[in-house]
């Protein structure tokens, strides 16, 4: 996992504060642990705070911290541990997340991060000239049966192509980004079937099963006779399979013969003889 670090200080704003709406959501979720549990609220918290800011602040990590009562390093931790947080600043109207995974690599994922460098910026986390766009690699996003795909914010924009996914960026460019619609980008409804259901269809409307099988009567068709299989009863006339032979638990005698054959006593549970030896 690569280190990740807070932003320069010369972009780091001096201080922050919730506005008013977030403040008081902010409260009813603290409010929502138990007594000495309140910096459970640690993640919904900077989650909150960079949906404000667009990215997580150090000055919010402390305003975090102090409304929790945590120490600043504690929070730090967890904002530095989980790739969710945005540590630097990104694009303001579109911060593309492309998922590099397995499935979206041989889907074309690797086409979408050439329109990002192309369309945004050569790096990632880097800003583009207006300061509107940014991108980055990630893993898995949880839209495999999609692949490839990318997710703006909270959206996710499947089945891409990179002609799509460059039309995507002109429009958050443009400022139209709400325009856009999520999910898939092709002709289907969310992970279902491309071109449509196969399964779990509308059954066919009785008139026209009587008429299918009025017409299979018609035709003549006549039921063929299948005698039973006998795959699965062995023919074998090997003395293990003999039901007529006696088991070791009936021919005592010739058990106790095989077991002194292999150097075994033939009852284990009793101690085992003693050799006679000849004077």
């Amino acid at each position: 996992m690569s280190v990740r670090r807070l932003a320069e200080d010369t972009v780091q704003p001096a201080t922050f504060a919730f506005n008013k709406e977030n403040a008081a959501w902010a409260k009813a979720t603290i409010n929502k642990y138990p007594k000495g549990r309140e910096q459970s609220a640690v993640i919904p918290l900077l989650m909150r705070a960079q949906e404000q800011d667009g990215w997580v602040t150090k000055a919010a990590i402390e305003s975090v911290a102090d409304m929790l009562g945590m120490p600043y390093i504690r929070v730090l931790e967890v904002a530095t541990f989980y790739t969710q947080f945005q540590l630097k600043p990104v694009g303001s109207r579109a911060h593309v997340q492309v998922c590099g995974t397995t499935p979206c690599m041989l889907r074309g994922a690797e086409d979408l991060i050439k329109v990002c460098k192309k369309k945004i910026a050569a790096e990632p986390f880097t800003l583009n000239e207006g300061g509107t766009l940014s991108w980055e690699e990630v893993e898995c996003q949880g839209a495999c049966v999609n692949a490839p795909m990318v997710m703006i914010f909270k959206d996710t924009f499947e089945d891409l192509t990179a002609e799509r996914l460059e039309e995507i960026i002109d429009q958050f460019e443009a400022g139209k980004g709400a325009e856009v619609k999520p999910g898939p980008q092709i002709d289907r409804i969310y992970s279902a079937p491309i071109g449509g259901l196969t399964t779990l269809q509308v059954p066919q409307p009785e008139e026209k099963k009587s008429a299918v099988r009025a017409s299979k009567s018609a035709g003549g068709d006549k039921a063929v006779s299948v005698p039973p299989s006998n795959a699965a009863k062995p023919k074998t006339a090997s003395d293990v399979t003999n039901p007529t032979l006696k088991t070791p638990a009936t021919a005592k005698e010739a058990s106790a013969r095989n077991a002194k054959i292999e150097g075994e006593t033939a009852d284990k549970s009793k101690p085992a003889k003693k050799p006679r030896v000849k004077r």
